[in-house]
């Protein structure tokens, strides 16, 4: 994936971002917090998960999808911009 190489500080961010939250309910769980907490810190890592996904996608509909120097049957920008609208919503 070439092209995460250009958002690449980005992309790390969120990651490390997750892995804090991971480790945040790994020591939740370690000191029997309650359910309710633990519930919300995995909806939040799910969250983030979907929008590295989102990002990610839109990355490579723009790099792989749009660009006609590439891709021939590229598709064009305003259709590029509507797949990606659809595609955020779905991982919200």
């Amino acid at each position: 994936m070439s092209h995460t190489v250009k958002e690449k500080k980005k992309l790390l961010a969120r990651v490390r971002r997750i892995k804090g939250q991971v480790e945040a309910i790994e020591r939740a769980l370690g000191e029997e917090a309650e359910c309710e907490r633990i519930m919300h810190m995995i909806a939040g890592i799910r969250g983030s998960v979907a929008g590295l996904m989102a990002e990610v996608v839109e990355d490579h509909i723009r790099t792989h999808l749009v660009d006609p120097k590439k891709n021939p049957g590229a598709l064009n920008a305003d259709a590029a911009d509507d797949l990606i609208e659809v595609v955020h919503s779905y991982l919200k």
